[in-house]
């Protein structure tokens, strides 16, 4: 064994086990952070079951087949992890060369759900409908061509060298890049979507090392945005009304408060080790409204209990603790930024998404990270764990 620093180089035996060979330290293997790809896999097919739980028993949703979202959400994670297969085999280099071509589709693509070919679901005109029952939300890749977007252009200069940190041409460029589409997914208008990108291009404005004024600078915006955004009328109604039952949840518990109170209903029913797995009286007798994508958190309070939901949060934590760890030790501002950009964006919309299940935040119908059903969340956070697994095989790996 020979040291070199703070890193050492193992010499395999001829002995050693295969997988002892495709662990060794120049091997791909050994370079993925197997901790948060686990954490993810299990969050994943946790919420399977959360899921199914949700689904079995609601004919007009299922066709008659109790299986059926339990099939199609494990689809689901298969395609996703296929895309974050792909992204770690195209590695961060080649796709540094790609983000102009990613932004550009994602932007079509949002343009097309204004297009006739968009469609509404669920009161929100943010899908595109293709044959066979088979849909896409671009708003959700719209998180991911921000981040990629907005890293590839506030690290150029520092990267090449000419900069310690992003000049002023730097960060107005990046805030154009994470505006245009904001703007276009408000037309929709989808502000859960829009809130979860504005926090996001704020962590990676700070990720970047950019003067403090233009994090002060972003804050005084949005504040003078969401005001102009209210009173120009561009909220639908049934948003004020959700904004309206937040700040006084007696107001309609009938009505636009209904789901949020069915929610905490079956969340303090579940005690602390909840009714078991498919015996939540909540879930089972379908009071909760979609209970498989926005408030999915409430059937693992009801059925999991206490201690279920503290799982699930453990999981999210362990995932966005190896990310800031990836951020951390990334060699270069792209990788920080883009570990720094899906830290921000998972903490923000987990929070947002547990958040109006409990009533301590708006209902802004956006998914629960790896656990709600939906193909486009599902394949979206499967990507930018590919980005963080192929940021982190740049760096050295330590034994």
């Amino acid at each position: 064994m020979t040291s070199y620093g703070s890193y050492r180089t193992v010499r395999l035996s001829p002995r050693r086990s295969s997988l002892a060979r495709a662990l060794a330290k120049d091997s791909p293997l050994r370079r993925l952070d197997w901790i948060m790809i686990l954490a993810a896999l299990a969050l994943s097919l946790m919420g399977s079951l959360l899921v199914w739980s949700a689904t079995r028993g609601r004919d007009s949703l299922t066709h008659g087949d109790p299986q059926y979202f339990l099939y199609r959400h494990l689809t689901n994670l298969l395609i996703g992890v296929g895309l974050c297969v792909a992204v770690i085999v195209l590695g961060t280099r080649r796709l540094r060369t790609a983000v102009p071509f990613v932004y550009l589709a994602v932007i079509l693509m949002l343009f097309a759900v204004l297009s006739p070919l968009g469609s509404t679901i669920n009161g929100a005109h943010s899908w595109i409908q293709f044959g066979g029952g088979f849909s896409i939300q671009p708003a959700e890749f719209a998180k991911l061509a921000i981040v990629l977007g907005m890293a590839v252009v506030l690290s150029a200069r520092v990267d090449a060298g000419e900069r310690e940190f992003p000049p002023t041409r730097s960060v107005l460029q990046g805030l154009g890049v994470a505006a245009f589409p904001m703007a276009v997914v408000m037309l929709m208008p989808d502000l859960g979507s829009v809130m979860v990108m504005a926090v996001t291009t704020l962590g990676v404005l700070m990720a970047s090392g950019a003067a403090n004024r233009w994090t002060f600078g972003l804050l005084a915006g949005g504040a003078a945005g969401a005001l102009a955004v209210w009173q120009l009328g561009i909220l639908d109604q049934y948003q004020i009304d959700r904004f309206a039952a937040f700040a006084n949840p007696a107001l309609d518990p009938a009505g636009v408060g209904y789901n949020t109170a069915q929610a905490r209903i079956a969340i303090g029913s579940g005690g602390l080790f909840g009714m078991g797995l498919f015996h939540g009286t909540q879930t089972t007798g379908q009071f909760v409204p979609e209970q498989q994508t926005d408030f999915v958190f409430s059937v693992a309070g009801e059925e999991l209990g206490f201690v279920g939901a503290l799982v699930m949060i453990g999981l999210l934590g362990v995932i966005l603790w190896r990310a800031c760890r990836i951020a951390r030790q990334a060699t270069d501002l792209f990788g920080t930024i883009l570990a720094a950009g899906a830290v921000t964006w998972f903490a923000f919309q987990a929070f947002e998404n547990i958040g109006m299940n409990l009533g301590i935040m708006p209902v802004a119908g956006i998914p629960l990270p790896f656990v709600s059903y939906g193909g486009s969340s599902m394949f979206a956070v499967w990507i930018a764990i590919g980005l963080l697994q192929s940021v982190r095989s740049q760096r050295p790996i330590a034994i």
